[in-house]
């Protein structure tokens, strides 16, 4: 079976193949989990320092530095002939210095349709389509059986704190969250703004939702997020499961639904 050589990734860009690609450098955590359950170990060389799934397979890869911050002499040393990115978790300067002389691959990703367009994509550069299409067929049926609460419940997730951040419009967590049934208090606003404690209230949730990740949000923050919302329903929640859009995508309408039971609960006592 001849091998395309020619495709076009997410942010509609052509990128060519020499051959089927050998020596893949991920870019992303998300993606390279994915790439570990297409059953391509043996030809993932190369992933980041925030890679950590799967936790022992990971380990046995060479770093080629932070998502924000490639180490191109160490991606040179690997000689990849395939990069696979993402055009919101890395940087355009780094992207640009690989792509004269690596093909890059490069996902854009706001939607669940966005990811399983991503994981059915990457199954066909790399020659696993049958496992590509097994885990989009298993995570789009997950997702067709979540039941969001009703009616819609006022909610704010945050990202960060010192200066707090939360998650805005046009990105995948807020596109989840919607499909759980959590109306973003912030969908006006752009994709991770700085929020003041003044507009926090002005907002008025009544689910204040805290992540795990990239600040590792704990019970211990509860208080300061109660005294400016002393209404709210405040929960510490997985953030990978809100936000990596890779294969962990069929953990997520079972942690998703629970979620939305225990909130029901809050909000009902």
């Amino acid at each position: 079976m001849r091998f395309h050589y020619t495709f076009t990734d997410q942010m509609g860009r052509t990128v060519t193949l020499p051959h089927l690609p050998q020596r893949i450098v991920s870019l992303v955590p998300s993606q390279t989990e994915l790439l570990f359950d297409l059953g391509l170990q043996d030809r993932l060389v190369g992933v980041t320092k925030f890679c950590i799934h799967p936790e022992e397979k990971v380990k046995e890869k060479h770093i080629i530095g932070g998502t924000k911050n490639f180490k191109l002499e160490v991606i040179d040393k690997l000689q990849p002939d395939l990069i696979i990115g993402n055009k919101e978790e890395n940087y355009e300067e780094g992207i640009a210095s690989l792509q004269e002389k690596y093909p890059v691959w490069m996902s854009d990703i706001y939607t669940l349709e966005d990811a399983l367009e991503m994981i059915s994509q990457i199954g066909q550069l790399t020659r696993t389509e049958a496992k590509a299409q097994e885990l989009v067929q298993g995570i789009a049926a997950g997702f067709d059986v979540l039941q969001p609460v009703q009616p819609a419940i006022p909610t704010a997730y945050f990202i960060w704190r010192n200066p707090y951040m939360a998650v805005g419009n046009n990105n995948f967590i807020d596109h989840l969250l919607q499909r759980c049934g959590f109306c973003n208090v912030f969908a006006n606003q752009p994709r991770y703004p700085e929020v003041s404690p003044e507009q926090l209230q002005a907002t008025n949730p009544k689910l204040i939702l805290l992540s795990s990740e990239p600040y590792p949000f704990q019970e211990k923050h509860f208080a300061e997020f109660q005294e400016m919302c002393p209404e709210a329903v405040i929960k510490v929640v997985d953030g990978e499961m809100f936000s990596w859009y890779g294969s962990r995508l069929l953990k997520a309408p079972a942690y998703l639904q629970e979620v939305v039971k225990e909130v029901k609960q809050g909000i009902a006592h």
